[in-house]
């Protein structure tokens, strides 16, 4: 484990539309920084994800100075929005959580979200991510927060991890569609020079000057078997992962973080596991 480092770095502007891959990025108490602060709700407030709609892996989000997103689709001009200004809120409900956020202001970016996917969406921000949004108390220390990510501040994955999946994928019913690349499990950072699973055992870990607790193992979805080049849907990682990695009653990849420090992490950072 002497010689693990950070791979790479993604963050995802909105949530559920492609991420970006900066070679640096600042580690805020509640996430990368940009990272999913904003996200597709529909008409009952429930935030809207490439569960519902597929499509959305095709669309993009460029941060822009200040907080904005640039977004960009097939078939749509790219629209630039600013961060709204403070205003009322409206409540945003993931995965069962109660949230609040602030709508793009206008109906610009609401009828450009909505035109893309054919439905009625509204595009909101989360203004204050240190108030809105605790993660989940099961898991979670007094005054953890959360942006609109799944559940939990950072999502780790490992190289290693990826290549074993994958070789159990090239064994299995489904080995056309194989081997899958890392953008299937939309993680923050992702580790290179570990050995398989490793993270599994992890509970604290630092990544260059910052460090994190590791909250929970990741249970995955339905979106790992879409395509984000394409959209399309086939069958892996999640028949593979039924047969291999059922852990606490989850198809599991990946491990959750929680920052217990700020700071700025860089791709080629030393990864050390503190416990």
């Amino acid at each position: 484990m002497g010689n693990a480092q950070l791979q790479s770095i993604h963050v995802h502007p909105v949530k559920a539309f492609r991420g970006l891959a900066p070679r640096e990025a600042v580690v805020e108490p509640w996430g990368l920084a940009g990272d999913r602060r904003w996200a597709l709700i529909d008409d009952r407030g429930k935030v809207v994800t490439q569960r519902e709609h597929a499509r959305l892996a095709l669309a993009a989000a460029e941060l822009l100075p200040g907080g904005g997103v640039r977004l960009s689709a097939p078939g749509r001009d790219p629209l630039a929005v600013p961060v709204p200004q403070p205003s009322g809120t409206v409540p945003v409900i993931i995965f069962g959580d109660k949230a609040e956020g602030v709508p793009a202001e206008g109906d610009a970016a609401h009828a450009w979200c909505g035109a893309y996917l054919g439905a009625d969406v509204r595009l909101v921000h989360m203004d204050d991510p240190a108030t809105r949004r605790p993660v989940e108390p099961q898991y979670a220390l007094p005054g953890e927060t959360v942006s609109f990510a799944d559940g939990y501040p950072l999502l780790l994955a490992s190289a290693a991890s990826l290549d074993a999946l994958n070789s159990l994928i090239a064994q299995g019913d489904h080995a056309h569609e194989g081997p899958l690349p890392m953008n299937r499990f939309r993680p923050n950072v992702v580790v290179a020079g570990t050995v398989a699973w490793a993270e599994d055992d992890w509970s604290r870990v630092a990544i260059g000057e910052v460090t994190f607790r590791v909250a929970k193992i990741c249970g995955r979805c339905v979106v790992t078997t879409t395509d984000q080049a394409t959209a399309d849907r086939g069958r892996e990682p999640l028949s593979t992962l039924g047969r291999h990695r059922r852990l606490d009653g989850k198809l599991a990849f990946g491990q959750n973080l929680v920052p217990e420090s700020r700071g700025t992490i860089r791709v080629g950072d030393p990864v050390t596991v503190l416990d």
